[in-house]
């Protein structure tokens, strides 16, 4: 029954969950992390940049880390995690997904929550070009949702991964979708919104022949953009159909390493739906912690590592 209670208690100004995701994600800094891009092409001639740090001796533990809906490598949770790891005689790779490296990626195909084929390419690419003989999965929000999933759907998974930490997961990705849409979250929908809709342009310029500019007018809200895009660019019927098939939620029961999934109650992304409590007391491998605050990915701690990132930490080397 691994429902874990949790010992984060933050300062009085970050028990407040707006205060925390604004301030982790805008305000902070992490700084001493060295990252060397290499760039690794995918079955579909399109291409994943992977940005690499490393620890200051030869290891053979690496930290795969995955970013969260528009982030990228240089995001200060994702250096947060690898400086932690490089501290601690693990390499790092942070993932940047399709198209969220500074360069467009070449085919209308982009990223998503449930997109797991882009992070099997990565592994694969990670076992057959590197000696690792212990990988670990970190992933945050939407990043989560695409480890949980790749863990729950894969039969045959490589025997180098042995764990892994998800954060501030939206596992269910429709009630996520509406809590995102609602008031209380509308400063964070429209920078979504708009950079997703940039993007769009982008993509327009590219494939004119699948994007005119009335499905650009289409889209007014974020389920717009994966009624007009996302569905349609993966071979979903709708949006809807995009985050049912996409949601971790119905994978977690088939989780078979040690997995750590942490949601802070006061996550004003997460529906109730986002707390799995079932799934974790029937799973022995997986592992569910609800700390009261944190807000979504700001588990503020003192000398600028992050609750989240300690207890990643600890998860891993603790097994």
């Amino acid at each position: 029954m691994p429902i874990l209670k949790s010992t984060y208690k933050p300062k009085f100004m970050f028990r407040n969950g707006h205060i925390s995701t604004i301030y982790s994600g805008v305000l902070r800094k992490v700084e001493g992390v060295t990252q060397k891009r290499e760039r690794i092409t995918l079955p579909d001639t399109d291409f994943i940049d992977l940005d690499w740090s490393y620890a200051g001796n030869n290891t053979k533990l690496l930290l795969v880390v995955l970013h969260g809906l528009e982030g990228n490598a240089q995001r200060h949770y994702m250096l947060g995690s690898a400086k932690i790891a490089n501290q601690n005689n693990m390499d790092a790779v942070c993932v940047n997904f399709r198209g969220c490296s500074g360069e467009v990626n070449k085919t209308f195909q982009s990223y998503h929550s449930g997109k797991t084929d882009d992070l099997a390419s990565v592994i694969k690419h990670i076992k057959t070009q590197f000696d690792y003989d212990t990988i670990y999965l970190n992933g945050f929000s939407l990043g989560g949702n695409v480890i949980l999933k790749y863990l729950g759907e894969t039969s045959d998974l490589p025997k180098q991964i042995k764990a892994a930490v998800t954060v501030s997961v939206p596992v269910y990705l429709k009630g996520s979708l509406e809590q995102l849409m609602s008031s209380k979250n509308y400063v964070y929908s429209k920078k979504f919104l708009r950079n997703l809709r940039s993007k769009l342009v982008e993509k327009q310029q590219l494939f004119p022949q699948k994007i005119n500019n009335q499905d650009l007018s289409a889209v007014k809200t974020l389920k717009d953009f994966d009624d007009v895009y996302t569905s349609k660019a993966h071979d979903f019927k709708d949006a809807y159909d995009y985050y049912e098939q996409s949601s971790s939620l119905q994978y977690l029961k088939h989780i078979s390493i040690p997995t750590l999934l942490i949601n802070a109650q006061n996550d004003s992304f997460l529906s109730k739906e986002c707390y799995p409590i079932q799934e974790a007391e029937q799973n022995a491998n997986f592992y569910l912690e609800m700390p009261k605050y944190g807000g979504h990915v700001g588990f503020y701690d003192e000398n600028n590592t992050y609750y989240s990132e300690k207890r990643m930490l600890q998860f891993i080397t603790n097994l």
